[in-house]
């Protein structure tokens, strides 16, 4: 059975176009034209995705996730014409999981809807041989993709929280960046360092503490989680 994914883009052609692909997979097909139409489907169907135009009228697709990001962490994916990377990377900082240019191969662009929702709904499917992790003040409830640091809830992105699952699994252990990001993004890593950089200053932020540094960069071989 497919997933209910909500597609938000003012260009018709592109929401037939990933219609019409995203139906013959089995996914059933939300649209919207607008950023604030988007958000009141979103509302009203509870969908397992969302693909959000960044140029979107009424509100833009990073002002649509950022409203979204306040209450959940599904999957998101920014679709857009433009492809600098400076647009990924603020995509990617305000919450994004992943980003697409257009013009795109719909093949593709298919490809990388499933794997995101893969990644995102395996951490909750099945039992877990550790369903609650902690380590120091922070404490992670694996199946229902939560963690929190002295009992308050962090607003992680689903790729956030398979990375900082991966150190909390695996304390003192240096990753490449390599590692985080075949972890996090679930692809093979091909010049994909921005991502990382970016993926770990944020969760760096959202564990901020005067006491102590999580994460620290081990120079010339990745990143580790302290003990």
């Amino acid at each position: 059975m497919g997933n209910r994914i909500l597609i938000a883009d003012d260009e018709i052609e592109i929401r037939q176009l990933l219609r019409l692909y995203l139906e013959k997979d089995g996914h059933q097909i939300i649209e919207a034209e607008d950023g604030l139409q988007a958000l009141e489907l979103y509302r009203n169907e509870k969908p397992d995705m969302a693909l959000l135009d960044i140029m979107m009228p009424k509100l833009n697709g990073y002002q649509t996730m950022q409203k979204i990001r306040e209450d959940s962490n599904i999957p998101i994916i920014m679709i857009s014409a433009k492809g600098q990377d400076t647009d990924k990377i603020l995509g990617l900082d305000l919450g994004a999981d992943d980003y697409i240019a257009k013009p795109f191969n719909p093949l593709e662009a298919v490809a990388r809807i499933n794997s995101n929702l893969r990644r995102f709904y395996s951490l909750g499917g099945g039992s877990s041989e550790q369903p609650t992790i902690i380590l120091k003040n922070l404490r992670m409830e694996v199946e229902a993709c939560e963690v929190y640091k002295d009992n308050e809830l962090l607003d992680l992105t689903s790729i956030e929280f398979k990375i900082l699952k991966l150190f909390m699994e695996n304390p003192g252990r240096v990753f490449t960046k390599q590692q985080l990001y075949e972890a996090g993004w679930g692809e093979e890593y091909i010049a994909a360092e921005n991502n990382i950089m970016v993926c770990i200053s944020k969760l760096r932020t959202k564990l901020m503490d005067d006491k102590e540094e999580y994460i620290k960069t081990i120079r010339g071989l990745g990143y580790r989680m302290e003990k």
